[in-house]
């Protein structure tokens, strides 16, 4: 059983040592391991620190988004023959301990898709982000019946028929309803397991912003009404 974690990262240099360091090299129930950074355009040395951590590193010339880096991270992983793909942020928001329960569901053949939920545990989560989050699931469920309880999640598992299956076209961060409505367009199963966030000042200062939300709800608008 073969498993990529793709990293996106953006000008991450200041953190990524830390967080590719933290990623687990081995998981009980797969044969191979391996972690790809997705370099989207940085104008900083994310590139070779991940380099210098011993990861696979794929590099954007111009940066092209978030969804973009992800959905070029699931094609590298298809390209490897991988049976699973976990996509783990690169600002240090995720606790790595978490994608061993991530992947158990695929594992046991239960899931296609896993979302890590931030809001199946109890824990300390700024207001702003539980406002907007709640936001994100109600459009999400309204306007394609999906739902979630943690929709914009940047922990997430596929297994090799949810790549296959999921054709994401958003390049921004209104893929990641769109993951959720390319996997109910399929049939895929899906469920969602309680994780740990981490909010740190850095963290929160690379995340999504407030007001990224209207272009976001402005996009998910556009594809409900075509």
């Amino acid at each position: 059983m073969k498993t990529v974690i793709v990293v996106p990262a953006f000008n991450e240099s200041a953190a990524i040592s830390k967080v590719l360091t933290g990623i687990p090299k081995k998981l009980k129930g797969i044969s191979q391991l391996s972690t790809l950074v997705v370099d989207d355009g940085s104008g900083d040395n994310t590139s070779q620190k991940a380099k210098k951590a011993g990861v696979f590193v794929v590099r954007h010339v111009i940066n092209r988004g978030l969804g973009a880096a992800i959905k070029t991270g699931l094609d590298w992983a298809k390209s490897q023959g991988a049976d699973i793909a976990v996509t783990f942020d690169s600002d240090g928001q995720h606790d790595p301990t978490d994608i061993p329960r991530l992947i158990q569901p695929i594992l046991n053949k239960d899931a296609d898709l896993v979302i890590g939920s931030r809001f199946k545990k109890k824990q300390s989560i700024p207001a702003d982000r539980l406002i907007l989050n709640w936001f994100a699931n109600l459009t999400t469920l309204v306007m394609f019946g999906v739902h979630s309880t943690d929709s914009q999640s940047g922990l997430r598992a596929f297994s090799k028929k949810a790549m296959a299956q999921i054709d994401l076209k958003a390049d921004r961060m209104d893929f990641s309803s769109e993951i959720l409505i390319e996997a109910k367009r399929h049939n895929l199963k899906i469920e969602e397991i309680p994780i740990k966030a981490i909010y740190t000042d850095y963290s929160r200062k690379k995340g999504q912003k407030n007001l990224n939300a209207i272009p976001v709800f402005a996009r998910i608008l556009i594809r409900f009404l075509r």
